[in-house]
């Protein structure tokens, strides 16, 4: 069924493709968000490409604008509708199509006020409708008519629909969608549904061919990795060993796991490669056990502790990357200074810091005692210079060593020098 909905799909390419034969016609897209997102976003640029369409970095000069949404913070949401307002100002001179997707889309309240309030906006496409943007267009540019293409269902795994990388060296795989754990501040599972892990041998033989046109870096995308499951008993330890097989692939990247899923074998699949990353992204969100319990984590503080411990007992180069959540609702003072303990512990390479922000239809937003922006960004600043008076003597280590690099391009700020990022 699904290769037969893409395969639909592909006549539709085909279809766009004939209208708009020579027409020169462009697209402009803004991504908002994760790197799902990002890679959602590769999917749209490749089906665009083959109808027709080139990139334009300018919107003046575009003819149909698409906005890949995101809906994990308010302020993703604001830029959105801004952005409405510059597209409106266009429209009003120039015949564009606008469409809008992604995550905020499975949102009824926001469809509702695009509707309402947004009435130029021509397509309205979700998560999991991603796959039939053309026939989305096609239909729109055919019968002059707005679309909404939005389903409330959890979809389902499309293989393979066209897709245009936006680097040379680094690429990133999504391996499963949707997420199970319901965080009582994430609007994730709602937008893009339960569970569904692609099939080993997809990914794997993307995988094969990102290394045959000479990809160097892999970073394997889920909103849980570790919760991956394939086929047969297939757990994401075993595919991090199939993966670290694959000749030509140098740097092996994973994002994101759940500090509850990350058992013994995937440190053991870490331990035993010279590949995977030994920069692990282990999201802590809050250093409280209480808070932790009130967010839905599922762990407590001197669990992810053990966690950490038992990384480095097996990696002993293995260094940390998380994200924190300052100011969820209830957040005690000796709450924020667990979190604080927890920094001053493990010493973090990165923090992603994150200032908590409501979203309606979440559990969070419904709760008694939220803290006031004030305090909120107090915290955040303490946070933010724990970690960065760390900065200068986490860098030493590195000091009078060898790392293997990989180039990534010339610096946007000095174009006679070179970027670079190093295994870890």
């Amino acid at each position: 069924m699904e290769a037969e909905e893409i395969q639909d799909q592909k006549n539709y390419i085909k279809k766009v493709y004939e209208l708009n034969k020579n027409k020169s016609l462009k697209y402009y897209i803004l991504t908002m968000g994760c790197k799902l997102n990002e890679n959602d976003s590769e999917k749209l640029v490749g089906m665009l490409g083959e109808m027709g369409y080139e990139e334009s970095k300018e919107m003046n000069d575009a003819d149909l604008f698409l906005i890949n949404t995101c809906c994990i913070r308010e302020n993703a949401e604001e830029r959105v509708f801004g952005k409405l307002g510059e597209f409106k100002k266009i429209k009003e001179h120039k015949d564009i199509i606008i469409a809008l997707g992604g995550c905020m889309m499975q949102e009824e309240h926001i469809t509702n006020k695009i509707k309402k309030s947004y009435s130029f906006v021509d397509i309205i496409f979700g998560t999991h409708t991603l796959h039939k943007l053309p026939e989305d267009l096609y239909k729109c540019v055919i019968n002059k008519k707005k679309i909404k293409d939005v389903l409330d269902i959890d979809g389902k795994v499309y293989e393979g629909l066209p897709i245009k990388r936006g680097d040379k060296k680094q690429a990133s795989v999504t391996i499963m969608y949707g997420c199970n754990n319901f965080c009582s501040y994430c609007i994730v599972p709602y937008v893009r549904g339960r569970e569904r892990s692609r099939k080993p041998e997809d990914i794997l033989k993307e995988i094969e061919d990102l290394a045959k046109e000479g990809y160097k870096e892999i970073t394997l995308l889920g909103q849980n990795v570790n919760s991956y499951n394939g086929r047969d008993g297939y757990k994401f330890a075993n595919l991090l060993r199939d993966v670290d097989k694959i000749d030509g692939i140098e740097i092996i990247r994973f994002v994101s796991p759940h500090p509850k899923d990350f058992t013994d074998d995937v440190i053991d699949a870490i331990r035993d490669s010279k590949k995977i990353s030994r920069l692990i992204h282990v999201p802590l969100q809050s250093g409280s056990t209480n808070v932790l319990k009130a967010m839905n984590r599922k762990y407590t503080k001197e669990q992810y502790l053990d966690l950490i411990d038992r990384i480095k007992q097996k990696v002993p180069d293995a260094v940390f990357s998380t994200d924190i959540i300052v100011g969820f609702p209830k957040e005690t003072e000796e709450d924020f200074e667990d979190t604080l303990d927890v920094v001053r512990k493990v010493n973090f390479e990165q923090i992603f810091m994150f200032i908590y922000s409501r979203r309606i239809g979440t559990l969070a937003d419904k709760m008694e005692n939220q803290i006031p922006e004030e305090i909120k960004h107090k915290r955040f600043e303490r946070l933010k210079k724990l970690f960065e008076d760390n900065i200068e003597e986490n860098n030493k280590k590195y000091v009078g060593t060898t790392q293997k690099i990989l180039v990534e391009g010339y610096s946007k700020n000095n174009p006679e020098m070179l970027t670079r990022k190093n295994r870890y």
